[in-house]
Order: C-alpha cells, then structure tokens, then sequence
C-alpha cells in the first residue's frame, strides 16, 4: 500500500511504469514524470481503465481523494454503470455547453427585431452584460449573478431610458429576462424580485433561451 511518502519518492524511468496501491488502485508514472491514478474494472465482459485524475499538491489530486473516488467508481461499477464512460459523457457536455458570450452572439443573429432595436439592445450587451458574463456558461450564472449585475448597473447611477417610464414596474422579472420553458437555464432561474428601473436594460436586451 502506497504512502505519500512513496509517491514523492517516484522518479521517472525511461519508460512507463506502474505502482499498486490498493482495491484496484495504482499509479502511472511517464517518462516526464507525470503521476496519474488509474483503476482497470470489467463490466459486461469488458475490461477499462478509469483514469481517476493526476497526483500533485497544485492542481492535481491526493492519494486519499484518489481512494475515494476509486470506491466511488467501484460502487458504480456495481450498479453496472461505467466510471471511465461517465467521465468521458461529461467532458461531451461540458465541451458542447454554451457560454453567454456565444448565446448571446447567434441570438442577435437570428432574432427578428428592428435594425434601432437591435442596435440599442446590442450597446447595452456589450457595454453592461457581456463584460461580466461573456466567458460563464449559461448553466453557470444564477439569479445571484443577475441581481449583483442590476445594483452594479444602480450604483453607478444609470438612468433608465425615457420609454420604460411607460413600461412595467416587472421588467426586470423572470418573465422579461427568458421565457419560463427552461429552469436550468441562465435566466429562468432569477427567484421573484421587485423591478428596479435601471435593471430594465438587462430584461430587455438578456436573449431568451429558444428551444
């Protein structure tokens, strides 16, 4: 059974070579000398190889968060769910989620609006929205995000433009920032709150997710 004193004891050989630790558990050591822990399952009659993540104390993992998601995967395993098919499934999603940034850009492309009105709600995005939210997935900004937006925008004393006087006092609702057809979206998830008039820019220029 592996230590931590171990593995800081591992040196590169010329070729590849691997170290048992414990419940299937080892350690891959390159000729760079990267260290990564692997575990090798059968499931269905096949045989993989979980790579569980790399050693080291800056970004990588330790030995007892490397244990832990070994029984983590063996308890999958058991279920008859695969840990190596899991993990590459969610490298998929997260590879194809969308940032705001890029949301944003192919709904001003293809949302029917005047020429004036796209021009407005395109100053507004960029100079206001995007900064903050350009490079966040769309999963990832929550009604939090949008509040501490809305006061950043009141506190520096952005006066609302002369047509919302007209407008109701909900534009900076749910309902004005994205349709209600998806919860786990960027907008759909903004919790019931008072408008106020320097946040009706967002609700009126934040795309509304399409399905």
């Amino acid at each position: 059974m592996l230590s931590d004193g171990t593995l800081r004891g591992l040196k590169p050989q010329a070729s590849l070579y691997k170290v048992a630790d414990r419940d299937g558990l080892y350690l891959v050591v390159t000729p760079r000398g990267t260290i990564s822990f692997r575990m090798d399952y059968r499931l269905n009659g096949r045989r993989e190889t979980l790579t569980i993540g790399r050693y080291g104390s800056k970004d990588g993992i330790s030995l007892l968060m490397a244990r832990e998601r070994c029984m983590e995967a063996r308890k999958a395993i058991a279920q008859g769910i695969s840990p190596a098919q899991e993990k590459q499934r969610e490298k998929s999603r997260q590879a194809e989620a969308q940032t705001f940034g890029e949301y944003t850009k192919r709904w001003l492309a293809e949302h029917r609006m005047a020429d004036s009105t796209k021009a407005m709600r395109k100053t507004v995005i960029d100079r206001d929205i995007l900064p903050v939210f350009q490079n966040r997935r769309m999963a990832e900004i929550g009604p939090e995000d949008l509040r501490a937006l809305c006061a950043k925008i009141k506190g520096r004393g952005a006066p609302p433009r002369p047509s919302s006087r007209a407008e109701s006092s909900s534009s900076c609702s749910p309902s004005r920032l994205c349709t209600a057809r998806r919860r786990r979206t960027l907008l759909t998830r903004l919790g019931p709150h008072r408008s106020r008039p320097s946040c009706r820019r967002i609700g009126r220029c934040c795309p509304p997710r399409s399905d």
